[in-house]
């Protein structure tokens, strides 16, 4: 699992990444009450917005981690958007993509340079 700056993690696996965001960023948002999740089949580059999560605090726009095309998204959230604080890193992921550019998992921190910024 690689994790960005802005509290997304991805998980590859053949190609393809799963994505969501970390406990830290769940925490710090609160209850989610709605997620907004991208199209099937979009292509997006890293760091551009893929999805928004909405809490009773504020709204916080979800990056993708790394450039590719949207495969699959959780639909499990537009109905139960309470899994991203459940489980941000397992139930509650938030889209699959397919890697472009696989090389830019490498730019991404590993979970001890993640908890080093963020503890």
């Amino acid at each position: 699992m690689k994790f960005t700056e802005t509290h997304e993690w991805i998980k590859e696996q053949n190609g393809i990444g799963t994505v969501g965001v970390t406990q830290y960023a769940q925490h710090e948002l609160g209850d989610i009450v709605y997620v907004e999740l991208p199209e099937v089949g979009k292509d997006i580059k890293s760091g551009d917005v893929a999805a928004v999560l909405e809490s009773t605090k504020a709204a916080a726009d979800v990056y993708a981690p790394i450039s590719g095309t949207i495969v699959e998204v959780n639909k499990a959230l537009l109905e139960a958007s309470e899994l991203v604080n459940k489980s941000p890193e397992g139930e509650g992921w938030i889209f699959k993509i397919r890697l472009s550019k696989p090389q830019e998992l490498n730019s991404l921190l590993d979970l001890d340079a993640y908890q080093a910024k963020h503890s």
